[in-house]
């Protein structure tokens, strides 16, 4: 292992909230990289949006947040980050993984200064960071004004994407309808979830709404949490 590529797993998104599927990107990803042979994948980051992203029944990112962490528990490699939800606007994808770039930059330098042990037998490797993402947000990158061109070849180019097979989604066919994504589908891994996971946050809060239960859907203490706040119900508050 000591001779892979390292690699963290950014993943963005509303969280709204954090489900099992959710979680499970972040697992198919991990093996499908390790099956390659040529990737350790060290760490997996979940970035709740921003407030002002204003999206339709988001609850306050405090909450989100707070969901994740709670989902997260039982993860070893995976944690949540804050810091996209604290700024004071709306960040584009492209500049939260400028962020943390930066901060990987940043960690390598102190762990490798002087007093400090090399981070790992391979500490010259600077870990490689890849947006994760499922397949379906390849087809955004062709709906109109949505994604700059230059911010989807920077994300393509300069990190790397691990798109994950969603059902209902042909993402051979985005990436050959993209000459951008065309261009560097070298730097984009396709992993397969063998298990359809169709687990969407749009049909929990509308089964929360109607008060049907999400048991097995969501971990139990975020349905725990989403109780005691009184999230996603009429006439709730974000």
């Amino acid at each position: 292992m000591n001779s892979r590529i390292p690699v963290v797993l950014l993943a963005c998104g509303s969280f709204n909230p954090i489900t099992n599927m959710h979680l499970r990107l972040f697992e198919v990803a991990r093996d499908h990289l390790h099956q390659t042979g040529k990737y350790q994948v060290i760490e997996g980051i979940v970035s709740p949006v921003n407030d002002n992203y204003k999206k339709k029944d988001l609850a306050a990112a405090r909450h989100r947040v707070a969901m994740a962490r709670l989902a997260l528990q039982t993860s070893d490699w995976i944690r949540v980050d804050p810091w996209e939800s604290e700024q004071t606007q709306w960040m584009e994808t492209v500049k939260v993984l400028r962020h943390h770039h930066s901060e990987l930059l940043r960690s390598l330098a102190l762990m490798e200064g002087p007093g400090h042990k090399p981070r790992c037998p391979a500490s010259a490797a600077l870990p490689e960071l890849k947006l994760l993402c499922g397949a379906d947000v390849l087809k955004t990158f062709q709906t109109p004004d949505l994604w700059q061109d230059a911010h989807i070849q920077e994300i393509v180019e300069k990190f790397g994407l691990v798109c994950v097979s969603r059902a209902g989604h042909d993402h051979k066919r985005y990436i050959s309808e993209s000459p951008i994504l065309q261009r560097y589908q070298h730097n984009i891994h396709l992993a397969r979830e063998p298990v359809q996971n169709e687990i969407s946050a749009t049909y929990i809060r509308r089964a929360l709404g109607q008060g049907q239960s999400v048991k097995y859907l969501l971990p139990d203490a975020v349905i725990a949490y989403i109780k005691d706040h009184k999230l996603y119900t009429k006439g709730s508050s974000p």
